[in-house]
């Protein structure tokens, strides 16, 4: 009989010829990038092109944080120290950081992105020394003024157009292009400059949403209060408003958890819409990128749920909660907990007893014998959202569709293109593979769940241990 040596051998990138190959990008003759974090071809991107940019900005930053130090030190003296209630106004904050640090930042990102990275994008250096005479576009502030602001979309690179050079270059600056410039295969700048815009309109607008001294707007407490079931049945959001202002272990828990979510997300936006130029070319950057905010998320999110528990043990009230909905979740947490439990056994075996089977009958010479599951539900998303490679046939990938005729004037004009383009890796064709790395990563994060869920519910006690608040 013949017995093969185990079929899933590692191939350990981290040594000798391997390693080579690894760290070298798609059309290089050898590695020449030591840095796979990325941070060159941000640079890139965004218009830092030599070392005295480089030089000249860290300057910039670090001046820049020493006032914010000097601004940190300052209200931790007595006499500029905040009062307590300062940080109960919950309303004040939350103005605050909707419209300065999100929306001003967003702003003055927006404004980086349109004064320095777009005019170095097309080949035209832009510096402290020039930046205030540099137009970055040929008509000014006029078609802001005139209300006329399609100009600025007006005229957009070419998809001819060589970054970093003047060849096949526009004038717009603001677009809504859609997929990824053919050359560098990111995102366009413009579109980026546009997104970024947008958000800083948004959260400057939310941040005049809630009632501080001026007697307009809401109250949070109000708005929570609202949040009642017209039955009553479904608990309520009463009580919540005094439960997460007076718990800092409360406000941190959310906090970690919205970070943490948002890393996972970045994790995925990384690769599938590259931000910056040629990253899609640097296949170790990508996967090191992506590793990086998974892991990172993973921290925080059990940060997250360490300070719920924390809050349960501290903070949480039950006389003030009574009946809403922090209250439900502890009445009906074993349901919550041995839900996760059957779905992380239910995942555990059925993805082992697949990969198993699958690598003995590698080893053993007879690959046919396989079990290769297609992910036809996955498919049949990426088919609806216009990919026609799987031959579904329904929604945007059937020509003949009234979603697809309808959107030809609705989508933005480089999106379903980029759908079907196999440059990039926005809709990377998936198969049997596919569906057990899912399955895969679905245990780790439904186990992980679990794990996490029931240390912040079960904070106070359980079934098995009822004395532990004891």
């Amino acid at each position: 009989i013949h017995v093969r040596p185990i079929a899933h051998a590692i191939w350990d990138p981290h040594f000798g010829q391997a390693a080579v190959e690894a760290f070298t990008r798609g059309g290089a003759s050898g590695p020449v990038n030591i840095s796979t974090s990325g941070v060159y071809q941000w640079w890139y991107t965004i218009g830092l092109r030599t070392n005295q940019d480089l030089y000249l900005s860290s300057v910039f930053l670090g001046l820049v944080s020493a006032a914010f130090l000097f601004a940190g030190w300052l209200h931790l003296q007595p006499t500029f120290a905040p009062s307590l209630s300062w940080f109960k106004d919950a309303e004040s904050r939350l103005n605050h950081h909707l419209s300065g640090l999100f929306g001003v930042s967003s702003l003055a990102w927006t404004g980086h992105l349109i004064h320095v990275a777009l005019p170095e994008s097309r080949g035209t250096h832009v510096g402290w020394d020039n930046f205030l005479t540099q137009l970055p576009h040929p008509q000014g502030l006029t078609p802001f003024w005139t209300g006329n602001w399609a100009e600025y979309a007006k005229n957009p690179d070419s998809a001819s157009h060589l970054f970093g050079t003047s060849e096949g270059s526009g004038d717009a600056i603001l677009t809504f292009l859609g997929g990824f410039h053919p050359q560098t295969q990111s995102l366009w700048l413009t579109d980026m400059a546009h997104h970024h815009l947008a958000i800083a309109v948004l959260f400057i607008v939310a941040g005049h949403m809630y009632r501080t001294n001026f007697g307009i707007g809401h109250r949070i407490k109000a708005i929570l209060e609202a949040h009642a079931a017209p039955s009553g049945k479904l608990g309520s959001h009463k009580g919540l408003f005094e439960t997460v202002n007076n718990s800092l272990h409360f406000q941190l828990g959310l906090a970690l958890a919205s970070v943490g979510t948002i890393s996972s997300l970045v994790a995925q936006h990384m690769y599938s819409m590259p931000p910056y130029a040629f990253l899609a070319n640097d296949f170790t950057a990508q996967a090191a990128l992506y590793t990086h905010h998974q892991y990172i998320a993973g921290f925080i999110m059990c940060g997250a749920f360490a300070h719920g528990a924390i809050f349960f043990i501290r903070d949480y009230d039950p006389e003030q909660n009574k009946g809403n909905v922090l209250a439900r979740m502890l009445d009906h947490k074993e349901a919550v907990i041995s839900h996760l439990s059957w779905a992380s056994l239910f995942l555990g075996f059925h993805t082992l007893g697949v990969y198993v089977h699958n690598d003995v009958m590698l080893a053993f010479g007879t690959p046919e014998k396989q079990i290769l599951i297609e992910p036809v539900f996955a498919q049949w998303i990426q088919a609806a959202h216009g990919k026609a490679l799987y031959g579904f046939d329904f929604l945007l990938s059937s020509s003949t569709s009234n979603a697809a005729t309808a959107g030809q004037a609705l989508w933005l004009p480089g999106w379903l293109e980029a759908i079907n383009n196999n440059q990039n890796s926005l809709f990377l064709t998936i198969g049997p593979g596919d569906f057990l790395v899912h399955h895969a990563i679905a245990l780790g994060l439904h186990t992980t769940t679990l794990i996490l869920v029931k240390g912040a519910l079960d904070a106070r006690g359980s079934k098995l241990m009822p004395d532990k608040k004891d």
